[in-house]
Parts: C-alpha cells; structure tokens; sequence
C-alpha cells in the first residue's frame, strides 16, 4: 500500500531555503501580491531562475546531486506536525508521499524547501499564499504510475482535484477518505467518509488511526 498525505502550512524551523543575492527565497503562490520585505525575496515555484529554468527543475535538479550544501529537509521531515514521520515509521520511506501545493505530489525523501502555498481558502490566509485550482503549475509527480498497490489519498477537500489529475493513470486501486457533507466528484475512486466532529486538520486524525489500526482498508 502506498500512501499520499497532503502538505502542512506548519514547517521546522530549521528547514533549509533557497537563496538569491544573499536574501533568502520563500516560495508563495502570488509573489506580486507579498509585501516588502528585507528579509525574503518572494518567488513562486513557476518563476524562471538565472539559469533559464523554473524553481521545480531546479529543485529537481538539486536533488539529483549527490550533496545537499543549503541543509534541505526530506519532505517528510519538513513538515512539523509528527504523522509524517509515523506514516514514514510505520509503512516505509518508499510508501509514503506527500502532496504538495506547492510541488506536487512528492516522494517523502524529496529535499524540499520552506515554502508557504495552499489551497486552503481561510479567510486568515494571506492572498500570496494561496494557490487557486485553476493556476497552471508545472506539479511533479513521483508515484510510479505501473505499480498496482493500493493507493491511499488521506487530505482536504482542496486537494483532490490535484490527487486526481496527478494519479487518474495510476495502475492499482486508488482510496480516497473525506469528511465533507458532499460527496467528491472523484471518479475511478473508492470513496470512504471519516466520520468525525473535526473540522479542521482532520486528516491528521485519520492518518493516525490507520496507523494505529483503528480504520483499515
């Protein structure tokens, strides 16, 4: 079984950044729309680099080295909230990826930057950190396609569109929990409800109880 979990807006402090002119970049959906500001140059995984390529590739790029001299976190350690590493703990590193609004649907090992982009529609959420569904982004995709596991997507309403189009040629069965009153428009996909009175973060709470072997598939 592989398992995809969405991405956290929470990330480790330590967590390594790009850089630019000796200014760190965080990465937004909407730099033209971030404030000034003298600390970050404000960037967006699409925008194209000195070297004539996007952020992604770059980072593609960077991660196909052998080193890692800006001190990167693997995804899944990236995020701060503890049930990455759980699912990392519990089903192994090459089972587990993480789908991301800002780089898609990533390996859990994937060297990652601190980045602040959501699908999230919260009204506190700031206007340069949030991805709309129709923005074109150039999302990369480390889920090998021929494999015939069974494929979990535990995540937001938000994010599903994304899962789909990333995954709608993936070869196994894909599982799909949610907790809205309607039901996804998620076709090819095995629909299960996670009843519960949370309403926000509530994939968190059911990553762990399939951990734990409160909820199977």
């Amino acid at each position: 079984m592989k398992i995809v979990i969405q991405c956290a807006s929470g990330k480790e402090s330590n967590a390594g950044i790009f850089k630019e002119g000796g200014k760190d970049i965080l990465f937004v959906a909407k730099p033209s729309l971030a404030p000034d500001n003298n600390e970050y140059i404000f960037r967006s995984p699409n925008d194209i680099t000195r070297n004539g390529t996007t952020y992604t590739e770059q980072l593609s790029q960077y991660n196909r080295q052998s080193k890692n001299p800006l001190n990167l976190l693997p995804a899944y350690k990236l995020y701060n909230n503890d049930v990455y590493r759980a699912l990392v703990n519990k089903y192994g590193l090459e089972n587990i990826f993480i789908l991301s609004a800002g780089w898609g649907l990533i390996s859990a090992d994937f060297l990652t930057p601190s980045y602040n982009i959501t699908f999230s529609t919260a009204k506190n959420v700031n206007p340069e950190f949030r991805r709309k569904k129709s923005d074109v982004y150039h999302d990369l995709c480390h889920l090998p396609l021929d494999c015939a596991d069974d494929l979990v997507f535990i995540g937001g309403q938000g994010y599903q569109s994304l899962f789909d189009r990333l995954t709608h040629n993936y070869f196994g069965n894909r599982i799909v929990f949610f907790n809205s009153a309607n039901i996804p428009q998620l076709k090819n996909c095995k629909l299960i409800k996670f009843v519960t009175t949370q309403r926000t973060n509530w994939h968190y709470t059911c990553a762990k109880q399939l951990i734990d072997g409160v909820i199977t598939i």
